[in-house]
């Protein structure tokens, strides 16, 4: 054989190897991440063949997606019966659109393919019964989730609500407004399912209600990060009645720029230069915990933020939870600022509200989860919750002096929604941000846990731009009758 002959068959032969291998790498290394890709949309046409399991709720076994049956091509209908305040929970299933939050992380159960249901599988090809997929039960109560939302969008806020189980770490609600409602996305209408994720996707709609701001955006806390600074302090060995100055201004170390107290206002009785450590969080004071976060310094101030979990990378609740985190520290003006949860502070609701929960449940901080139980089609429980702890936060006599701090914190906090005999411990928070901060609406939090002394949910609750109060916004003012709503509509709180 000449050489251009020989040239060409080797370069064939070659590009043989190449085809065998990329088929290879495709059909079996690559496979199941194209066949979970939610724009596979034959694996969709095939799922639509077979009855996808339910999302269920732990009260009632109130259905939170059902599917009906249809007469057109795709034989069932996926359906959402409380609409948009549950999307950030539920999520969608689109034949054209894929899936979202728990319709995507929990698929592999809801079309039948998981492991788990290999028998049931085998089961139904014997016996010729129609194929199932396995049933979710989330943690959400309906009724917690829909008191949340009603109270943040009757006043059209902006924001997210969550709500956690202390003890567990069970999500009992978690809303993010605006929202969207994920039935037109499974309509088998192409035409209408177009027609509404134009109106929704973030490239049309400023307002992004498609993003979840519960678990997918962070903001700087304001006040409520004065949680984090008193528990370091306590882990320190400082008491309640620690001394702190009470001056309505302070100077930033190495500027000529002053931090002032909420209102330009003296921390305390006017008579007196110094507060204790309890008052200055019931009022609040700013230039009091900018000066204690300097006393306590940049290591210890990042350790008590990580054991709250604050800088994890890797939370799932299912779905993945962005990074909170509280910036580099990088000198004492920094240190002064991040002491009252702002300069490079941003935490994402739910790690709020983690914090909330891990001094309700005596200083241990538990891992977040929707998903209480995997049923089977029949509902035959496959997996139980195991309740997961991350890690201790602070001792539980510290956790329970900063419980009794919280409740008078809660004594000096407006809004509607305080209920007779029901003792909140609470902490509010009104954040600066934007380029020009004092001509920018502050966000307004509330964190708080009920009852104080037998905590059944602790919540966290953030509202953009003010809400309705424009740049007089607090978070007492705005944040904290939405937090006592959802509190209150707890089934059994306070009995």
């Amino acid at each position: 054989m000449n050489t251009p002959l020989r040239r060409v068959g080797l370069a064939m032969i070659a590009m043989l190897v190449l085809l065998l291998a990329n088929v290879t790498y495709i059909q079996m290394v690559n496979a199941d991440d194209y066949r979970a890709d939610s724009r596979n949309q034959r694996v969709l046409y095939d799922e639509y063949s077979r009855e996808r399991g339910k999302l269920i709720s732990p009260v009632g076994g109130e259905l939170l997606a059902k599917v009906t049956p249809t007469n057109d091509r795709l034989r069932y209908l996926r359906q959402y019966p409380f609409g948009a305040a549950m999307a950030p929970v539920t999520g969608y299933y689109s034949v054209r659109y894929g899936s979202r939050a728990l319709e995507r992380a929990e698929d592999e159960i809801l079309n039948g393919s998981d492991d788990r249901l290999f028998v049931r599988r085998l089961s139904d090809l014997i016996t010729g019964r129609d194929p199932r997929g396995g049933n979710i039960q989330a943690t959400v109560i309906p009724a917690v989730q829909q008191a949340a939302y009603d109270a943040m969008t009757k006043k059209n806020f902006v924001g997210a609500v969550v709500a956690l189980r202390p003890q567990t770490g069970e999500i009992l609600a978690m809303v993010s407004t605006p929202s969207y409602d994920p039935n037109p996305l499974s309509s088998h209408d192409s035409d209408e399912q177009q027609a509404y994720w134009d109106t929704i996707r973030d490239e049309n709609n400023k307002l992004k209600p498609m993003l979840n701001r519960a678990i997918s955006e962070t903001y700087p806390p304001g006040s409520t990060f004065k949680l984090v600074v008193t528990a370091a302090a306590l882990e320190d060995g400082k008491d309640k009645n620690y001394l702190l100055p009470a001056d309505a201004s302070i100077q930033l170390p190495g500027t000529k720029t002053d931090l002032e107290n909420f209102a330009h206002s003296h921390c305390g009785p006017a008579d007196q230069n110094q507060v204790p450590l309890e008052t200055a969080l019931a009022l609040s004071c700013n230039t009091a915990f900018a000066t204690l976060a300097d006393q306590l310094g940049k290591d210890k101030l990042q350790e008590q933020a990580a054991k709250f979990g604050i800088g994890q990378t890797d939370l799932q609740i299912p779905m993945t939870v962005v990074p909170s985190g509280i910036g580099k520290l990088p000198d004492r003006a920094a240190l002064f600022q991040t002491g009252i949860g702002q300069r490079d502070v941003l935490l994402t609701p739910m790690q709020d509200a983690m914090v909330a929960a891990a001094i309700a449940n005596n200083g241990i901080v538990m891992r977040p989860q929707l998903v209480q139980k995997v049923l089977a089609p029949d509902l035959q429980v496959i997996s139980d919750f195991d309740a997961d702890e991350i890690g201790r936060a602070m001792s539980g006599s510290n956790a329970s002096t900063l419980r009794d701090m919280m409740k008078k914190s809660e004594a000096n906090t407006k809004g509607d929604g305080k209920v007779a005999g029901l003792e909140i411990a609470s902490k509010t928070g009104t954040a600066e941000h934007g380029a020009d901060p004092k001509a920018t609406p502050p966000h307004a939090w509330y964190v708080a846990f009920a009852p104080a002394d037998n905590p059944q949910i602790a919540v966290a609750v953030v509202v953009e731009n003010g809400g309705d109060r424009g740049l007089a916004a607090t978070g007492g003012s705005v944040a904290a009758s939405v937090g006592r709503a959802t509190i209150n509509a707890l089934p059994g709180i306070g009995k």
